[in-house]
């Protein structure tokens, strides 16, 4: 097997005292296997017990397969790093059942906390002002990773595990989760959910949604490609390729009914009407709604579909 499917990493793991481990923390992960030389000496000076948080800081290192499931939660926060520092795009890694694999954790601003000792432990942490920010088993990208070249506006609303390619930004109310995000410069103020990709100068607008795998997709995975526009509130449950537009407020799906405007009229002069999922991936396709009829309605477009903000995006 080439080299180039595995990642190692050496990095800090974080054990509450029951031993469950919360989380790990790899600084520079890298393709291959572990070096024999390995130094871990600069870890070593960051490890020990955080008795405040009841836990305690342990040296790892760790290689995975990328085409083998996780193992472990050492192994699953490899692959999140893996995705959130460039090595792997998403969807080109095994994540079968790495929900099974991270912990429920107290997510607070000195790190990681047992759910239960961080109820127990409230007067003190408290006190020490540290306080829990969320309940969840993904914590948030910046805690990790700080991706260069990107902009993100609310650090809760990216997750570990996000792919952000360099000229991103990702605004307040823009959500990236993980095993998803962005393959070129472009502009998030709407969801992108796990497994979907987005190409290189487009725009997902404000409150918009692309559906993924785990919103009920189904196992279609979503792509969104480049210079391609999702207008404010509008979302797909299809594929969009290059340079497409779909009207603000419109959600269009695989079994929506969509009128065409363009390919050969049928014996009464109409043209046909097809499943959304027909159209899934096709470029140069505006998706607009017939204000008058009430339609799904399929206008073939000519030109380059949206263009970012230079000065934005620089």
């Amino acid at each position: 097997m080439s080299e180039q499917r595995w990642v190692w990493g050496a990095g800090l793991a974080t054990r509450s005292a029951d031993g469950t481990v919360l989380d790990t923390w790899f600084p520079a992960p890298a393709l291959g296997r572990v070096p024999g030389d390995l130094d871990t000496s600069g870890l070593e000076a960051q490890a020990g017990p955080d008795e405040r948080r009841a836990v305690t800081v342990d040296v790892v290192t760790a290689e995975i397969d990328l085409d083998a499931p996780p193992a472990g939660t050492t192994d699953a926060y490899l692959r999140l790093h893996a995705l959130s520092t460039r090595l792997v795009r998403p969807n080109d890694l095994n994540l079968d059942g790495i929900f099974g694999h991270l912990p429920i954790v107290a997510w607070s601003n000195a790190g990681p906390v047992h759910p239960d000792d961080a109820q127990r432990l409230r007067p003190q942490l408290t006190r020490a002002g540290i306080h829990v920010h969320s309940l969840d088993k993904f914590p948030q990208l910046l805690d990790y990773v700080t991706p260069p070249g990107v902009r993100i506006a609310d650090a809760a609303r990216v997750r570990l595990g996000a792919y952000l390619s360099p000229g991103t930004t990702v605004m307040h109310e823009g959500f990236v989760n993980f095993n998803a995000g962005t393959l070129g410069a472009s502009m998030v103020e709407g969801r992108i959910s796990q497994g979907v990709v987005v190409g290189d100068g487009s725009d997902i607008g404000g409150g918009a949604s692309i559906m993924g795998t785990l919103s009920g997709g189904g196992t279609h995975r979503i792509e969104i490609g480049a210079r391609t526009l999702l207008g404010a509130n509008a979302g797909v449950g299809i594929s969009l390729g290059d340079d497409c537009v779909v009207e603000a407020g419109l959600y269009v799906t695989a079994g929506s009914k969509i009128q065409l405007t363009f390919g050969p009229l049928r014996h009464d002069g109409s043209r046909a009407v097809v499943k959304g999922s027909e159209l899934s991936g096709e470029s140069g396709i505006l998706y607009r709604r017939n204000s008058l009829t009430g339609a799904i309605e399929a206008v073939r477009r000519d030109g380059v579909g949206t263009t970012l903000n230079a000065a934005l995006h620089a």
